[in-house]
């Protein structure tokens, strides 16, 4: 069973917004543990676990034997699984097992949104439904209140480093638009000092960045400038 069954949910919980999940898939992996302790120390909210098959997207990543090892260093640490799968469903429960506290899938993916939102909130974990960008967005609208979170990919997923698509912000305004005051609203991709204010701007509270936190030399820096630019 997942911790996020005894752990103050980040959707939920009253916090400074935006909140700020470093994605590890830019941390040096020869050293992550100490990677993901320093962007902890330096103020981050939680982290940011990017799946991948190989198949859904053009690259290969981590698992949940990750996502545990994550879990048994940072036990109260918030982890953010975003599977970028074909069949997200059928990971959901081996994620619960491994320590997940948030589960997102894509609305582009195989499996059915309801019966996946169902079967994330069955394992005890927040539900997050995320888009690409080339996808309208009418795709998510009918599904956005089964889920916590809608996570909008502001770069075609599968690698980090990639230049924010701006034309995605117009997604962001249509959705944020019918969200409740609990859920959260996340971009991912391409994300940094200079594009993060119009993501927030356009109703994000929570930011994903990757190479703009752990391409620096100073992580609380990074940190802090994403959350006030």
């Amino acid at each position: 069973m997942s911790t996020a069954a005894v752990e103050m949910s980040i959707i939920t919980a009253p916090t400074t917004l935006p909140l700020i999940a470093p994605s590890i898939l830019s941390a040096d992996f020869a050293n992550l543990g100490q990677e993901c302790k320093a962007v902890l120390e330096g103020g981050a909210d939680f982290l940011h676990l990017d799946v991948m098959d190989g198949h859904f997207v053009p690259n290969l990543t981590m698992g949940e034997a990750l996502c545990a090892s994550l879990r048994k260093a940072f036990p109260t640490t918030y982890l953010d699984a975003h599977l970028m799968v074909e069949q997200p469903k059928s990971f959901i429960e081996s994620f619960a097992s491994a320590g997940a506290n948030l589960f997102t899938g894509h609305i582009e993916s195989s499996d059915d949104p309801i019966e996946m939102a169902r079967a994330i909130h069955d394992a005890g974990m927040d539900a997050g439904l995320a888009i690409n960008p080339p996808t309208d967005v009418e795709e998510i609208l009918p599904y956005i209140e089964y889920y916590d979170l809608i996570l909008i990919m502001s770069v075609n997923p599968g690698f980090s480093g990639q230049a924010f698509i701006p034309e995605v912000l117009e997604k962001v305004t249509l959705i944020s638009e019918r969200l409740r005051p609990s859920q959260r609203l996340q971009m991912d991709g391409g994300i940094g000092p200079m594009t993060v204010g119009s993501a927030k701007e356009a109703g994000c509270d929570v930011i994903v960045a990757a190479s703009a936190i752990f391409s620096t030399n100073d992580y609380a820096a990074a940190i802090e400038e994403l959350r006030t630019a």
